[in-house]
Formats: C-alpha cells, sequence, structure tokens
C-alpha cells in the first residue's frame, strides 16, 4: 500500500534527485549547463509541475464563435469531442511574463485570425507559472514547451496531424516557449516571436532560447530590444530566419513608458527578484502583428544592418528579390529561408493600426529665390482622410530640390490626392510665391515612381 502511495506521488507531483525534476509525459528537466551556469544565465532552480501552473488549451473555431472550448491532451476525447478539425490549420497563441491565454490580447487575436482564416486557434494559458518571479517563470517555460509538445504529439496520435500544419506564436517569454517545443516536435511550419525575452536568453546557447532551427521558418519582431546602455525586456540580436527591428527595434513611438539607463550587472539583480511586466514597448510586438492581419501591405521591411543606413535611405527601395512583411504575412516572402538571421528595419506610425507606406519625396521649387518658411506635403485618401508631412523648413531656394523619405500612415492605393503645401513666415512678402515645379515620389516596394496630381496652396 506504501508503495503504491509513492508510485501515484511520482507521477502526480514528480521527483527531485539532486538537480533535476521529472515529471509524468513530460520527462526530466535539470539545471545543469546550459539552463543555468552559462554566461547571461547565471540563474538557479528548477521548473515547477504541470499541476501547479494549472495549464490550460483553450480552442477557438468558426464554430464557437466567440465562446470557446477547455481541450486537454491528457484527456485527448476533449479534442476529439470539440470543434478541432484535422482538415485546418492551426495556430497556438502563447502568452509571457504576468500575462494570461484566458483574456486580452491572446484571446483578441484568436478571433481576429478567424476572421480572415478558417483555422484551429488554440490560447495557451499558463499563468499561474507565469505570475511570480521572473526567474521562476523563466525556469517554468521549458515545462510549458514540453506541454505544448506533448499536445502536439497527441494531435500526431490522434489525427495523423502534422506538424507542417502548426505555427505557434509566442510574446516574450513565450517565444522561449515557442521553441522549447519546437526544439522537441521536428518539422513545425512556422514559430513567430513576438519580441522574445532577452535576462537569461540574450547571448545563450541556442538550445536555451527561440533559433532558427526550432521550425521550418521562424520570424521575430523586437520592439524593446536591450541595446545597452538602455534596458528593454526584449533581444536585441537575430534569433530567427527573418528578425524586424520595427522603428529600430527599441524604443515604440506613442509609448511614454520610461527606458532607463544602468549597468547590465545591476539591471540582472534587479529582475532576479523583482516582478517585471512588460510595458508599452514590450507589448507593441503583439499589438504590431495584430494589425497587420488586417493591413499586409502597411509592415514592409526594407533589409539594412542598421536602423542609420534604413533611416537615411541607404536600403530604399525594395531589391529585385523584394522585400518581406513583417507580421502574419511574412512567410509569404519568397526569398525567406535564403539564410538565417537576415534583419529588416522599418518604422511604424505611433497609434493603430500603426502601418505605414515609406516613400521617397523629391521636390523641385519654383518661385523667388530665397524666401523663408515650410514646405509641407497633405496626402488625402478615398475616405476624406488627411495627413501631413513637413519636407523642408527655413530658408527655401527656387531651383533647389529637396527629398525626404516619408513614412506615409495612408496607403497609396487609397490616395485621392497630394497637396502642397507651403506656409510662410511673418516676415515672408505678401506677393512672394512659391511652388513645387516637380513632385515625383518613389513607392518603395516596386522601386515604381509617379508625379502626383498635386494642388498648391500657400499659407501666410
Amino acid at each position: 500500500m506504501v508503495i503504491g502511495i509513492w508510485i501515484i506521488a511520482f507521477y502526480l507531483l514528480g521527483t527531485v534527485a539532486g538537480k533535476e525534476v521529472c515529471y509524468h509525459r513530460l520527462g526530466c528537466f535539470t539545471d545543469d549547463p546550459p539552463w543555468s551556469g552559462v554566461p547571461g544565465r547565471l540563474l538557479t532552480g528548477l521548473p515547477d509541475s504541470p499541476e501547479h501552473m494549472n495549464i490550460s488549451f483553450t480552442l477557438y473555431t468558426r464554430e464557437t464563435g466567440n465562446n470557446s472550448q477547455v481541450i486537454s491532451a491528457i484527456n485527448s476525447s476533449t479534442i476529439q469531442n470539440s470543434h478541432f478539425s484535422s482538415r485546418r490549420k492551426t495556430s497556438f497563441i502563447i502568452h509571457g511574463f504576468g500575462s494570461t491565454g484566458k483574456k486580452g490580447w491572446v484571446v483578441e487575436m484568436c478571433l481576429l485570425l478567424l476572421e480572415v482564416e478558417n483555422i484551429n486557434c488554440i490560447a495557451v494559458d499558463w499563468h499561474e507559472g507565469a505570475k511570480g518571479t521572473y526567474v521562476s517563470a523563466v525556469n517554468n517555460i521549458r515545462v510549458i514547451g514540453a506541454e505544448v509538445a506533448y499536445f502536439i504529439k497527441t494531435l500526431q496520435k490522434i489525427f495523423r496531424y502534422s506538424p507542417r500544419e502548426i505555427h505557434l506564436i509566442g510574446h516574450s517569454l513565450g517565444a522561449h516557449t515557442a521553441g522549447e517545443a519546437g526544439r522537441r516536435i521536428q518539422g513545425i511550419r512556422r514559430i513567430t516571436g513576438l519580441d522574445p525575452a532577452g535576462p537569461y536568453f540574450e547571448g545563450t546557447p541556442p538550445e536555451v532560447r527561440l533559433d532558427p532551427s526550432d521550425a521550418d521558418f521562424v520570424d521575430v519582431i523586437h520592439s524593446n530590444a536591450a541595446h545597452f546602455p538602455a534596458i528593454g525586456l526584449g533581444m536585441y540580436n537575430t534569433t530567427g530566419h527573418l528578425d524586424f527591428y520595427p522603428n529600430g527595434g527599441t524604443v515604440m513611438p506613442g509609448c511614454t513608458d520610461f527606458i532607463p539607463e544602468m549597468k547590465q550587472s545591476d539591471f540582472e539583480v534587479i529582475i532576479a527578484d523583482a516582478t517585471i511586466v512588460g510595458g508599452c514597448h514590450h507589448s507593441r510586438s503583439h499589438e504590431f502583428y495584430f494589425e497587420s492581419i488586417l493591413y499586409p501591405t502597411g509592415y514592409l521591411g526594407y533589409p539594412c544592418e542598421t536602423y542609420k543606413s534604413f533611416e537615411s535611405g541607404d536600403c530604399f527601395p525594395c531589391s529585385q528579390e523584394g522585400c518581406p512583411m513583417m507580421g502574419h504575412y511574412a512567410d509569404r516572402f519568397p526569398a525567406k529561408l535564403k539564410r538565417v538571421n537576415q534583419k529588416y528595419f522599418l518604422n511604424t506610425a505611433a497609434d493603430p493600426p500603426f502601418a505605414t507606406w515609406r516613400q521617397k519625396v523629391f521636390i523641385k521649387l519654383s518661385g523667388v529665390k530665397k524666401m523663408r518658411g515650410d514646405i509641407n506635403l497633405v496626402f488625402h485618401d478615398t475616405e476624406g482622410n488627411t495627413k501631413e508631412y513637413e519636407i523642408a523648413s527655413g530658408v527655401l531656394s527656387q531651383d533647389q530640390v529637396y527629398t525626404k523619405y516619408l513614412d506615409v500612415e495612408i496607403n497609396p492605393q487609397n490616395t485621392k490626392k497630394i497637396e502642397f503645401l507651403w506656409n510662410k513666415t511673418i516676415f515672408t512678402l505678401l506677393w512672394a510665391r512659391l511652388g513645387a515645379e516637380t513632385v515625383n515620389i518613389t513607392h518603395g516596394e516596386d522601386g515604381h515612381s509617379l508625379i502626383p496630381r498635386c494642388i498648391t496652396r500657400s499659407i501666410v
């Protein structure tokens, strides 16, 4: 009788032997290197049990509507009796530290994906394992990744379901969780890392973190990269086939969070004991992905070595092979597997839907020889919306050519007209006139140039 109790305890709670813990179905976990004791990962501890973390998988399909079905690989009949279909692709969405998969952005993303694709969308919740200290959550993702892998194996067993039908989408620690699942299950079609967590992952061996070998295709969005001396919650180094760095990848427009500057050693001491929840910059990665589902052309990434080169226009327009779209449609890029660690840059708007279209503006002025003021272009779309952008300011010269790269928030396909606007200073002579002799705009996607129909307007 006593022996039987110990056997039950082993299967339900796991066993700890030294620096190793074993859980039924999932195997054993150790804190030997590279899981701890290596540069950038001087943490200790072992993951909690699946039961302690209360891990759940919630299915959303077009049949469930705004409702859902809780399904379990342990009780596989729940999958068989659900609306899960082996004839559809499946997306797993995995939250990060301090978050949940039962509400908020995870559920909203599932519902939006179902509007554009007839898929199985599974929200993975591990909030009980994500609400303690950051270090404990880092240790716990190995068990979460093993549970996701076990779930996929169950689908293979029941439905002969291929991993090539599966897309794992993970934010922060959820990105590395997806990587752990991919390390255990070969042949997963795609993993998307949304600002993969940086502390205890940056610079670590590939088996510890998300890396290109974890799936057939790995794409990554960096929105709060830890680019010292600035402190961020995300990774700065590339970790996929396509790595996107919107707005440079560290500080996002529209966010008011203060990003401190400190020594990395100080940061490691703080994060080891603190409960840190990702702020606006860190969350932008999943917000960008969400909006990219609806605006597939508004997140074009340009191949550049640095953000500075991108800003100066060195990588504009796209080459003959084209440019990938950051976010949901990144897998449509023909050259996505050309090599690993391909870096792409783009700018976004400060507010939803964040989408922009990069354009090179070339303006040649006509009128008086020199005067002070500024010249702007106003873009009008077919729905009556307008956006104004400054091209030049200060002393303006006749016959001078002004060139500027704009990230326009109006889709070129919906542009109705472009207005040339000259704002005079109070010192400008009343009869002074300034116009645009030539206005040429080049689109970034195909390098196509056009001469728009402009309306010239002066403001005193």
